[in-house]
C-alpha cells in the first residue's frame, strides 16, 4: 500500500536571493512537501519503522534552508535529492517552495518553485 505523507506550511526565515539585500536581511519562505512510500507495515504493526518519519523529512528541509542560495531552483532540487537519499523507502517527492513578498517591485504575495522527482 502506497501512500502520501505531507508537511504543509512550513515556515523559515533564511537567505535566498540573486540580490545582494536578500541574501543580507533575508526573506520569509514556505514550504510543502510530500513524499510518496509504501507505509502498509508501518500502518499493519503500528511502528514508525514501517513508514517514512515527518520528523526526517523537516529536518532535511531545514537543513538545507539553512544553506543560502541564488535561485529556490537549486534549494528545491537539492532538499528532493536529499530526501530520496537519505529516506530509501520514498518512491517520489513533490515540494514546492514560496518566497513570501518577493522584491519584484509591485505587490506579490509569494513567488513559487515546484519540483516533483520519482526514484
Amino acid at each position: 500500500m502506497t501512500g502520501i505523507i505531507s508537511l504543509e506550511g512550513l515556515q523559515f526565515h533564511a537567505f535566498h536571493g540573486v540580490y545582494p539585500h536578500e541574501r543580507e536581511s533575508g526573506n520569509w519562505f514556505e514550504v510543502d512537501v510530500s513524499v510518496e512510500t509504501d507505509f502498509s507495515k508501518g500502518a499493519a504493526e503500528d511502528e514508525l519503522e514501517g513508514t517514512v518519519n515527518y520528523e526526517t523529512i523537516f529536518q532535511i528541509v531545514k537543513a538545507e534552508m539553512q544553506l543560502p542560495s541564488k535561485l529556490l531552483e537549486t534549494v528545491a532540487e537539492k532538499i528532493v535529492n536529499d530526501i530520496l537519499t537519505q529516506l530509501p523507502t520514498t518512491l517520489s517527492v513533490r515540494l514546492k517552495i514560496s518566497k513570501l513578498n518577493p522584491p519584484i517591485g509591485g505587490k506579490c504575495t509569494k513567488a513559487s518553485v515546484q519540483l516533483e522527482k520519482r526514484r
